[in-house]
């Protein structure tokens, strides 16, 4: 593959957020949601995230289509690249601001510069890494000279007790809540989880002459949809048989909103016994097979999981299927960024791009793990 990342950008909206502010940011709580975010903060691992919000009103200080574009105007604004003409940009992120038109062209829009292709791809955690992919495939086929790829979130705009409580029976059922579908376990796990942030790269058909930049060996995507059920879902009701009921239907027959449909959901129990064995120790021999690679051909281990919880289990998965990548070579920001999702890759590699650590020849190997129906990325890239 013929594609280069030349630079790499992330935006991070307002100052960071320590666990002991997140009231002021996303509203008070009721004792059943208090307890259960003690228990996930007690175990993600996440001090500080960010939130585009403002803290004194509660108001939305960036949408979505926002904060990519300043992640764009960061890539392409600076020294190396003023001006940059953009031919392809692609965007994903699971929390567009709305669901027509395409998250991409909306990014568009606010960016204001001239005619381009413009791609926009949906999913969680994986689209991120979706767009890249194609961004990718476009400069390698030679469709384009010059592309952007970005990931990003507003994952604040379903965490706010405000939409929780709109998505509840009633205001005052609110101690009651334990019953109420938009206040269960499953949406209150992923409300102390998920923040706010974009990300970037600039991709172009040959690497700069004098500064570092990243080549891409290749990007593989898997599915295991189709042994598995879904995990992490909106705009949708779980049925006993595992499948998801849509909101259109859910509307139809007259279940409303306010019975939780528009919350992000997760399966805990599912997730917690299938999203490291499946995800990496199914899928990361064939990857490894497929392209010959050993865990000693990686120098730098980027892994994006969606709380510290996992790190564990992932170390003990690698060690068991015969690629054990040392501590050492790991990287992550978790802890200080938050679990930014389709975004979270981007801000891994942007910070450790940008930290002057990293040497010619060395290779980055990166995993995208994706709940929603347990799909994965991996990502190879060289230092060059």
């Amino acid at each position: 593959m013929r594609a280069f990342i030349t630079a790499v950008s992330a935006f991070l909206p307002g100052k960071p957020v320590e666990n002991e502010e997140l009231e002021t940011y996303l509203g008070k709580v009721n004792k059943i949601s208090a307890r259960t975010r003690q228990i996930i903060l007690a175990n993600n691992g996440i001090k500080t995230r960010h939130y585009a919000v403002d803290p004194q009103t509660g108001a939305t200080t960036h949408t979505n289509a926002q904060l990519t574009a300043e992640a764009v105007r960061l890539l392409i604004g600076g020294a190396h690249h003023p001006g940059a003409a953009i031919e392809c940009l692609c965007c994903g992120t699971s929390s567009p601001d709305q669901l027509m038109p395409g998250h991409g062209v909306m990014v568009h829009g606010e960016l204001g510069f001239g005619p381009c292709e413009v791609v926009t791809t949906a999913g969680i955690c994986l689209s991120g890494i979706t767009a890249m992919k194609y961004a990718a495939m476009s400069v390698a086929a030679g469709l384009a000279g010059r592309a952007v790829a970005t990931g990003s979130e507003l994952a604040s705009s379903f965490m706010k007790t405000s939409f929780f409580q709109t998505m509840q029976q009633g205001a005052d059922q609110a101690e009651n809540s334990s019953r109420q579908p938009a206040f269960s376990f499953e949406a209150e796990f992923l409300r102390w989880m998920l923040s706010d942030g974009a990300g970037a790269v600039l991709l172009e058909r040959e690497p700069p002459a004098d500064r570092p930049s990243l080549r891409i060996d290749w990007i593989e995507l898997m599915s295991h949809a189709h042994r598995l059920e879904a995990c992490m879902y909106a705009g949708a009701v779980k049925q006993k048989d595992g499948s998801l009921k849509g909101w259109r239907e859910c509307a139809m027959e007259g279940i409303a909103p306010a019975n939780g449909v528009f919350t992000v959901k997760q399966d805990a129990r599912l997730l917690n016994r299938e999203v490291i064995r499946t995800l990496v120790g199914q899928s990361l021999p064939m990857v490894a097979a497929k392209h010959g690679l050993t865990a000693g051909d990686v120098d730098w281990f980027l892994p994006h999981y969606s709380s510290g919880y996992f790190r564990e289990p992932l170390l003990l998965q690698l060690r068991e299927i015969g690629f054990s990548i040392p501590e050492e070579r790991w990287f992550t920001n978790l802890a200080t960024r938050g679990n930014t999702g389709s975004a979270s890759f981007y801000i891994m590699l942007e910070e450790l791009f940008s930290s002057g650590r990293l040497q010619k020849g060395e290779r980055i190997l990166g995993v995208i793990p994706e709940s929603g129906r347990f799909s994965v990325g991996w990502v190879l890239l060289t230092v060059v």
